[in-house]
Parts: structure tokens; C-alpha cells; sequence
């Protein structure tokens, strides 16, 4: 999220029983390969339900280093948003979750309630800024369906989990779906992927220690396919992934089952057509979160709403920048497991790789040293 960017193909299969215990499997796939023993050697997994019992995980975000201390989430913790309320209705969820990998292997730890929000259908809008604050998107629905769905907004949160602003715009935050964030000198750009209208938003702002103001918007990328689903709500532009080295910012189009690049994005005051096309192989089948790995490599979730395959299903897919298929693993054994994941690039992180399972509601933190 902060400007944090061998063909063996695997499914890793989690061992997850009632304790939601942190047991792994990684086997060879299809066609039969050599294992990437690897892969996932590190692992601590736990429910994402919380008290009020929010169900359907879909953001996580690392918090990341240098996040001030004092709070109650630190550097390191890991956050999930939920989507749906306790009785599973789209769009009505109102809750974040915290949960603290570090040492969990030894004793494992459970996720706790960081925020609760006022406004419903926390989605993949997850993300957090090195001064100590928490950026959260919503985008509601009062029946579970398009027919009821809300415009939504941008939550500005401080490390406590205590409200301090929120954000509204027709144009530039209509259905925040996900965001990615770059940060630079008290500055930062806040990239939004708006589900409602098909574009991308650069929302620029100013940071201190006491909390953040916008000081300009402007939509970077438009034409991107919008349309009802009757199981995810809405297709639209999800996934964000900013490369700093090439101030590049790339993005998932769900319901165009592609991935794209936009040139410049810090700067552009003009917005493209969609950017240009980085990879719509035959692997992805409606990909929804997008991160840089530390290797330089792109992750991206499939939700399996478009070109989906019951023999592939829930998978977290890696590919180069320039197009290329690398390998594969499911997140869950049913499909509409995967959607959001989020990646740490400082080699001495403790865990690199998040991601969670919305059939399961379950949050897995790992480490895979050979990234």
C-alpha cells in the first residue's frame, strides 16, 4: 500500500479446522511440478470475525513501518475490513480488525475490533499512512443488492481507532473499491478505484501529526467496465498497485478481466483510457485486489465472477510487469474465496504476504524469504 512494490506452478491448500490452526499444505498443480517448498514456510492465520459478528472480509492492509507508536495498532499489525454484517447482507458491514502476527506462531493470537464505523460496507479502500492514521473506503448497500447501492466515501482514522474526517465526492469517490497509497514529505497520494463510475482518482494530500486535509483531486483513468453481479453487487475497477521506482500505477479491472498500467500517476492532470494493457491471460477470472510483490512481480486475487472454473478456484495469481504468467495458488478450495491481499517489500519484514479468505473469513500472514 505505501509505495510498497522457476515457473513452478502450486496450490497452497490450508489445513484450517474449527481453531483455524496455522497448518499449510503446498503441492505440486497442473500439470505436476516440483514443489516450491518455499513458498510459504512461515504461516499464522485467524478468524476475521469480530464481536458484532461482520462477516465477508474484504481489505487488509499492513500497517507499515515507521507507523508511530502509542496506538492501539502498530508496525507490522495487520487489518481487515468487512463488507457484510452478521447476517451475511452485502455492503453492511462496519467493521476493521486488527490482528498482530508477530509471535503468533509460538501462541497464536486472535484479531480484535480496531474501528467501528458509522457508515456500512467497508470495502478493499484499505490502507494506512506512515504518520499514524488509517484510510478506510465504504460502499453500502440497506438490501444486499446493486438496486440499494450508495455512492460511499473515504474514512480518515487515527491510531486509536478514533474517528477524525470524512470525505465525499460525486465524482472523485463515487464507490471506493480499493486504494493504494504513496507518501513522500508530509505528501501523499491517495489512488481510489471508483466501482460506481469506472475511473481512477488521485486524491492528494497533506499530512501531519495531527491528521490529514485534501488539497486537490483528479481522475487519472476512466473507461473501465462497470455492471451489477448478483454475487459480488458490482464489477468495476478494484485492485491498485503503485510502483514508486517508475511512478507507475496499476490496475485490476474486474469486469474487463485485465490488468493495466497508468503512466505517471502522481502528476497526470488528464485522465487515460483504461492505460495500457499489462496482462489478460487466460489465468485471471475476475481479479480483484492487485499488489507489488517484494520480488517486483504483480499479485492479484480472483473473486471468480468472470471466467470462472470450478479447477481453479480462489486463486492468488503471479505474473510479471510485462505479461508473463508465473504461478498460482488457491486461497480456499470453493470459489469467491479470494479477495483481498496486501504485500511488505523491506527485506527484514517479519511476514511479506497477507491475504484473506471470505468463505472461511479467515486472515493468513506469511513469510516467503525467497521473494
Amino acid at each position: 500500500m505505501l509505495d510498497r512494490s522457476s515457473s513452478a506452478r502450486f496450490i497452497a491448500v490450508l489445513a484450517l479446522g474449527g481453531a483455524l490452526g496455522s497448518a499449510l499444505a503446498v503441492l505440486p498443480v497442473r500439470p505436476a511440478a516440483a514443489q516450491d517448498s518455499a513458498f510459504l514456510p512461515r504461516l499464522v492465520n485467524t478468524s476475521t470475525i469480530p464481536s458484532n459478528g461482520d462477516v465477508n472480509p474484504y481489505g487488509v492492509a499492513f500497517v507499515p513501518a515507521g507507523f508511530p507508536s502509542g496506538g492501539t495498532i502498530g508496525d507490522g499489525d495487520v487489518l481487515v475490513s468487512n463488507f457484510n454484517d452478521a447476517a451475511n447482507v452485502q455492503g453492511t458491514g462496519t467493521t476493521i480488525v486488527s490482528f498482530r502476527p508477530h509471535g503468533a506462531i509460538a501462541s497464536p493470537g486472535s484479531a480484535t475490533t480496531f474501528y467501528s464505523s458509522p457508515l456500512p460496507g467497508l470495502s478493499t479502500a484499505l490502507g494506512a499512512l506512515a504518520e499514524g492514521f488509517v484510510i478506510v473506503g465504504n460502499v453500502p448497500t440497506t438490501d444486499g443488492t446493486f438496486a440499494t447501492i450508495g455512492q460511499g466515501a473515504l474514512q480518515l482514522i487515527d491510531r486509536n481507532g478514533h474517528w477524525l474526517a470524512t470525505w465525499t465526492d460525486a465524482t472523485f469517490i463515487d464507490g471506493p473499491w480499493d486504494l493504494a497509497i504513496s507518501e513522500h514529505n508530509n505528501r501523499a497520494h491517495v489512488f481510489v478505484s471508483n466501482v460506481l463510475n469506472g475511473t481512477v482518482s488521485r486524491v492528494d494530500l497533506a499530512v501531519s501529526a495531527k491528521g490529514a486535509t485534501i488539497t486537490a483531486k483528479t481522475t487519472i483513468a476512466r473507461g473501465y467496465t462497470v455492471q451489477p453481479n448478483a454475487a459480488a453487487v458490482v464489477l468495476g475497477p478494484t485492485g491498485l498497485a503503485y510502483d514508486a521506482y517508475s511512478d507507475t500505477l496499476f490496475v485490476a479491472s474486474t469486469a474487463d478481466n485485465a490488468i493495466y498500467s497508468i503512466s505517471n500517476p502522481t502528476t497526470r492532470s488528464s485522465p487515460e483510457h483504461r492505460g495500457t494493457l499489462v496482462f489478460n491471460g487466460s489465468q485471471l477470472r475476475g481479479p480483484l485486489a492487485l499488489r507489488l510483490a517484494p520480488n517486483g512481480n504483480l499479485l492479484t486475487a480472483n473473486g471468480d465472477a468472470v471466467n470462472a472454473d470450478v479447477l481453479h478456484p480462489s486463486e492468488i495469481v503471479e505474473f510479471t510487469r510485462w505479461g508473463q504468467f508465473v504461478r498460482e495458488f488457491d486461497a480456499d478450495p470453493s470459489q469467491g474465496g479470494a479477495f483481498g491481499l496486501d504485500t511488505e517489500l523491506p527485506p527484514e519484514a517479519q511476514f511479506n504476504f497477507t491475504w484473506v479468505d471470505d468463505v472461511t473469513n479467515v486472515l493468513s500472514v506469511a513469510r516467503r524469504p525467497s521473494w
